[in-house]
């Protein structure tokens, strides 16, 4: 088994710069570079790395690749209806992209929000930006990730639909280009991770269970 491949949604960009690159080799060699470059460019951007979710099992994953933003109670109104852990991680354009479910349950809610495109660093991005909010069922209660489209990103992609059963680590979407993924954990969850640490998507531990 590979231990590293491509997503899906990358292949029509590489096809395409692929393409232009071999048009243009012959009549304009120093463009054809550019476009190989993007070929190069596009194959890691959309890299879908096999992760093994580590254990204890009664832990959560971060959803995403990248640095946390930021980590506080907030109460959220969408899906859980009550007061929250709020992690907001932030995906550079050099982090892999996919977003992975940070438990196992059932999807019990999924909403796409249209909005802007603001820097996916910025303090509003959750209220402004164009968004997608995929709701969790687990035993331990409900958990909610948020797929924030940035600056550059433009595109979200949900793999899965309401009513699915996802296991911890399994890959659930995409943001392409640069973007903000956001985990709402129930209170009784103890946050294992800090502001400005780096996480990976389906590995980092960033909650405990107390039971």
């Amino acid at each position: 088994m590979r231990k590293n491949c491509i997503a899906k949604p990358g292949y029509p960009y590489i096809v395409a710069a692929a393409v232009l690159g071999a048009v243009s080799l012959a009549i304009l060699p120093g463009l054809s570079l550019l476009f190989f470059a993007l070929v190069l460019f596009f194959a890691f951007f959309f890299r879908d790395p096999q992760r093994r979710p580590p254990l204890p099992r009664d832990t959560v994953l971060s959803p995403a690749d990248g640095r946390i933003l930021k980590i506080e109670k907030t109460y959220e109104p969408d899906f859980m209806k009550e007061e929250a852990w709020k992690i907001s991680i932030f995906l550079s354009v050099f982090d892999v992209h996919i977003n992975r479910s940070p438990y196992d349950g059932s999807i019990l809610y999924s909403r796409y929000i249209p909005g802007k495109f603001k820097a996916a660093f910025r303090e509003d991005v959750s209220l402004n930006n164009e968004r997608n909010l995929i709701g969790l069922k687990t035993e331990h209660g409900k958990m909610l990730v948020v797929q924030v489209a940035g600056m550059v990103a433009r595109r979200i992609l949900s793999w899965i639909k309401v009513g699915d059963t996802v296991e911890r680590g399994a890959r659930i979407g995409m943001i392409l280009f640069g973007s903000c993924t956001e985990l709402y954990l129930p209170l009784h969850v103890h946050i294992k991770v800090k502001k400005g640490e780096r996480v990976r998507g389906g590995e980092t531990i960033v909650g405990e269970i107390n039971k």
